[in-house]
């Protein structure tokens, strides 16, 4: 039983890394020209194209109807920090803290992803941006379907694209093995680093995992160190997996 349920786990990565790849994703709505105009008066009040583009983004993610967690979510959660950030964290979904705010990562283990970026001198006030795979929560807290991830991840994708982070730091199983394309489990994933589209990328576990299993803590911060020596530029591009 335990095989055939990994197969079809497989199973499904694969479906989801090949949408992935292949960029078969249903493309994001065009702005209105109204939404152009708007984009066009931000700009005039110092605001640029990016950032402009990046709230049109999220205001289109507060509506999304593209699958089925849009019926059972309270908000959704587009994610939240600075524009041009020298990380961006991706963890898996919203929890019920999040679903309640529209927020991320604003629960317990967010609260204790906070410390983790303050001990390598980073946060989301300051020069970090942080969200999710999907960016409503799924019923109970469950792993997203593949279904679910391939309708959100264009969102994900255009967001990395506008806000240009220097590092991503991928925390837990789904979100590292969809942005690293492997289906090994984190604990093989983690302690390298890996090429997503020219931005360095570090796996590391989930702070939630790590609240249950403490004995995880000198691997999220070995983690933590590879990231600080990517931002330091200790690490060059061909020393990325």
């Amino acid at each position: 039983m335990e095989k055939e349920i990994l197969f079809k786990d497989f199973l499904d990565l694969l479906e989801m890394t090949e949408v992935y790849l292949k960029g078969c994703f249903k493309p994001l709505e065009k702005p209105s020209d109204a939404g152009g105009k708007e984009t066009e008066g931000e700009i005039s009040r110092g605001i640029s194209r990016r950032e402009a583009e990046l709230s049109h983004l999220e205001e289109e993610i507060r509506v999304c109807k593209l699958c089925e967690l849009a019926r059972t979510r309270t908000n959704a959660v587009p994610g939240e920090g600075v524009f041009d950030p020298l990380v961006m964290v991706i963890g898996e979904g919203p929890g019920a803290e999040e679903d309640a705010t529209g927020r991320p990562f604003v629960g317990r283990a967010g609260r204790y992803l906070d410390k983790w970026l303050d001990a390598i001198d980073l946060s989301r006030e300051k020069n970090c941006f942080i969200g999710n795979i999907v960016k409503c929560r799924p019923p109970g807290n469950r792993d997203p379907k593949p279904e679910e991830s391939s309708a959100c991840l264009p969102y994900l994708v255009k967001q990395i694209e506008l806000l240009k982070p220097k590092a991503i730091l991928t925390v837990g199983r789904i979100s590292s093995q969809i942005l690293t394309g492997s289906m090994q489990g984190i604990g093989k994933l983690r302690g390298r680093i890996y090429n997503y589209n020219g931005v360095p990328l570090v796996p590391t576990y989930h702070p939630s995992g790590v609240l249950r299993n403490p004995s995880l803590r000198p691997y999220v911060w070995e983690d933590l160190k590879l990231l600080k020596a990517i931002l330091e530029e200790k690490i060059t591009k061909k020393d990325l997996y």
